[in-house]
């Protein structure tokens, strides 16, 4: 049996907006070797950099600030970290792989199943899928039993770190990915883990966040047809959740939200369908901030920002709230989780909005008849409350 003292070289695959910053708190953590891999060399270089010069939470500026631990500098760290642009190389003596790469199950599906010919036999396989199967992915690698899910939420700043097993994932694997996890440094404070007693789509915090994506098409048309702005919508939801959902989704990368709605379509349901508007951005390459244009303009000097004094007057923050709710009570039915408390927890810490059921329980009946009357209006069926939430019956399941 392993033990976290084993885990000592970690190789990160995919080094965009998540892989730098888990190479990075891998790099903070104190392991001995972090190798960075992807397609390019030119690619690891813009990661490296950014790991060391970001001017906000770069290693640099948290030396400064005292944040590293006594004794360790930037130059330390920086002798750790390995650049290696061939997969072979970069896993062939690695005990742990994190893999950080878009969010597209086939992209995923080949990069384990080279894993599965390339690492070690001790080698430990995490994906930071934020929708995916674990179980489908760790078929590919041929070693299911060393596959986890460890999907981060912005990995410096969010404390948050949901666990995943699939179908086949060892005990074992399940021990060694969790002390890896809290081994991990987050500038919120302590890690917060969460483990899913059985996998399901988008897991816990995606899952009820992405549900919202059912109506917000049906806002697409509406703003559309009235020549709305949707910054204009965004000041409609200000004041309830901490980001705008057009501006949340320009900061995720369109391609990413685009993705996960695919796979939800495949998965769960036909009404999670994309819009034909995330098909026009992808097209055109307007993918949020990463590529300065999507719902807003990235491309000035300083971040788009919500004038709340002009609002649409569209978004009912109740059908929200319902559909949230839904969707938790959906996961309670599937055996995701075991009380709706931990529900609670993934999405006010993942996302930095109130939970579902603490915002939803109280008045869940009058959110059956709003949840009704919208599944009605834009016959999408999904939106149909489910058995556990038009009965009442999670009200038992807080622990």
């Amino acid at each position: 049996m392993q033990d976290i003292s084993d885990i000592k070289t970690i190789t990160i695959i995919g080094t965009g907006v998540q892989g730098h910053a888990i190479a990075q708190v891998a790099l903070m953590a104190g392991f001995s070797r972090v190798i960075l891999n992807d397609l390019s060399m030119e690619l690891i270089d813009k990661a490296v950099d950014k790991i060391i010069n970001d001017p906000k939470k770069g290693l640099r500026v948290l030396e400064k600030e005292g944040q590293l631990g006594d004794k360790v500098t930037t130059e330390l760290l920086a002798k750790r970290l390995v650049k290696e642009e061939n997969l072979h190389t970069a896993v062939k003596n690695t005990d742990f792989v994190i893999e950080a790469v878009p969010e597209v199950m086939s992209i995923k599906k080949e990069v384990f199943g080279k894993l599965g010919q390339y690492c070690p036999e001790h080698t430990i396989f995490a994906t930071n899928t934020s929708t995916m199967s674990i179980t489908e992915i760790g078929n590919a690698s041929g070693r299911p039993e060393k596959v986890i899910g460890m999907h981060f939420f912005v990995p410096l700043e969010n404390k948050l770190i949901e666990i995943t097993k699939g179908e086949k994932t060892s005990e074992d694997t399940l021990k060694i990915a969790t002390e890896v996890g809290y081994m991990l440094p987050s500038l919120e404070g302590k890690r917060l883990l969460i483990e899913l007693q059985k996998e399901s789509p988008g897991f816990i915090a995606n899952r009820i966040t992405s549900s919202t994506v059912i109506y917000i098409n049906f806002l697409i048309e509406q703003a559309i047809a009235r020549n709305i702005p949707f910054e204009q919508l965004d000041a409609d939801v200000i004041d309830f959740l901490p980001i705008g959902l057009f501006y949340l989704s320009d900061t995720i990368g369109i391609d990413t939200v685009f993705n996960a709605m695919k796979y939800f379509e495949e998965t769960l349901s036909p009404d999670f369908a994309p819009h034909e508007l995330f098909t026009k951005f992808i097209n055109e390459n307007h993918l949020g901030q990463k590529t300065g244009q999507g719902f807003y303009d990235w491309s000035q000097d300083k971040e788009p920002s919500i004038d709340t004094s002009k609002k649409a007057g569209l978004v009912d923050i109740e059908l929200l709230i319902a559909i949230q709710l839904n969707e938790g009570c959906r996961l309670l039915e599937e055996g995701c989780v075991s009380n709706y408390k931990t529900i609670d927890k993934a999405v006010s810490t993942g996302y930095r909005s109130p939970g579902p059921f603490s915002m939803g329980k109280k008045n869940y009946k009058q959110l059956v008849v709003k949840l009704d009357e919208l599944a009605e209006l834009t016959g999408k069926k999904y939106l149909k409350p489910c058995k556990l939430m038009r009965s009442g019956g999670f009200l038992d399941m807080r622990k």
